[in-house]
């Protein structure tokens, strides 16, 4: 009992400290950066391509794929942007958002406490304007790597526990399984960078044979679950918002889940491309960075191949969400052309 205690301490108190370390740096950048970065949004209105590239720089200056999300669902609601020009960016806001795994596959266990200090030192000595933006974005930098660091430490009895392991292994057997953690782990939480890390600490310890104790093959199905999770907060935030609002919303979540349909099925030659990918070596030394290239194929690989059909995705959300006004005719005729006809 002790044990599940501590472990349960140590995991949500680590993963407190990432989340709240995320929402520092975010909003600092946000702070800093955002006002540029909404004009940048507002002002794509024809090229597709542009706006994939936008959404997707967007997001990694933003370090929030929901915050460029948010921003591009106010500019339809608000009637600056068109639903084929806003579809795009959220392409792109799925491909920024995988430069936080890619960043967290870095062993900077070392250098965490650095980043705390130095940016509780520009936010003490900086009164206002960016140095002290940037020193809240550094000291959240910080906590969300001891955030990780403490949630690995947790972690790692978990990997000599056999019940544990047993249930890990039919997981990793069952890709739709795998898919439901990761959603469900997601909703929960309201963040895919934060479950992502959580499955980068995970995957990173050993199991009995030397290996990841839960390999590549198994990590996919739960990190195409994480994108499919992370798509509720779109769906939130256009509760209220105007019709096509609510497209680009439904956009955002058909998207991951028609990848989540389609890779479910390529898991192991999924799995093989990836490990293929520089970094090579030991499984245990690059597991981390296999996930994050994983996270990023998979989203990079869904946008070249939706890019395309910009315009059908558009239909398909308008034909799923029609307009409120629009009621369909009966084809007998209305109830006054019905009278007429009779007299």
């Amino acid at each position: 009992m002790q044990e599940m205690l501590q472990l349960g301490l140590g995991l949500f108190g680590g993963l407190a400290l990432f989340l709240y370390g995320m929402g520092l740096m975010s909003g600092g950048l946000q702070e800093a950066a955002g006002e540029r970065i909404r004009g940048i949004l507002a002002a794509v209105t024809r090229n597709p391509l542009l706006g994939v590239i936008t959404g997707a720089v967007a997001t990694a200056v933003l370090q929030s794929s929901s915050a460029t999300t948010v921003m591009t669902i106010g500019f339809v609601s608000a009637g600056m942007m068109r639903l084929p020009q806003a579809i795009p960016i959220i392409m792109g806001a799925n491909i920024g958002t995988t430069i936080t795994a890619q960043i967290i596959a870095f062993k900077l266990s070392d250098y965490v406490l650095a980043f705390v200090i130095g940016g509780f030192v520009l936010m003490q000595l900086a009164k206002q304007g960016r140095l002290k933006l940037g020193g809240q974005a550094m000291f959240g930098f910080g906590l969300l790597f001891l955030g990780i660091d403490t949630m690995g430490a947790v972690m790692k009895p978990l990997a000599e526990n056999p019940v544990f392991t047993d249930m890990i292994a039919q997981v990793t057997g069952i890709p739709v399984l795998g898919i439901a953690v990761g959603t469900i782990m997601t909703l929960v939480v309201q963040s895919s960078s934060a479950t992502i890390a959580v499955l980068q600490n995970f995957a990173a310890q050993p199991a009995a044979d030397g290996g990841s104790i839960i390999g590549l093959d198994g990590a996919i199905p739960i990190l195409l679950g994480d994108n499919l999770g992370t798509t509720i907060t779109a769906l939130l935030a256009a509760i209220g918002q105007s019709r096509d609002a609510k497209r680009v919303a439904l956009s955002h979540c058909l998207f991951n889940l028609s990848g989540c349909l389609l890779f479910v099925w390529l898991v192991g030659p999924f799995a093989s491309v990836v490990a293929a990918i520089p970094p090579t070596g030991a499984e245990m030394d690059v597991i981390a960075r296999q996930i994050a290239n994983a996270h990023t194929l998979f989203n990079v690989t869904m946008t070249a191949l939706w890019l395309p059909f910009v315009p059908l995705m558009a239909k398909i959300v308008s034909a799923i969400l029609p307009e409120k006004d629009q009621i369909p005719r009966n084809p007998l005729g209305s109830r006054d052309e019905l009278a007429g006809n009779a007299a």
